[in-house]
């Protein structure tokens, strides 16, 4: 799904070039709903360099699903993900 920069929790962690938890979707202001079973949200800006490639987006069925554990874990994913794209 294509989604424009600065919108929904997905284009705001893209425009901002950081990550994003949301504990609860429906108190996101702006937030485009893409599944309706979503009540939390972890979003991943892919950057190589200054390059925004894309994000990582994670939802899940459960209030306050994602912490920061997590997001530092899978942010350095995203970072060794991204060096194997050219």
């Amino acid at each position: 799904m294509h989604i424009k920069i600065g919108n929904g929790v997905c284009g705001t962690a893209a425009a901002q070039r950081q990550t994003l938890i949301v504990d609860d979707v429906q108190q996101f202001k702006g937030y485009i709903a893409c599944d309706s079973a979503a009540k939390s949200e972890l979003v991943i800006p892919l950057l190589k360099g200054d390059q925004l490639l894309g994000v990582l987006d994670l939802d899940s069925p459960i209030k306050k699903r994602f912490n920061s554990t997590l997001a530092n874990e899978l942010e350095e994913f995203c970072r060794v993900l991204v060096k194997t794209i050219d």
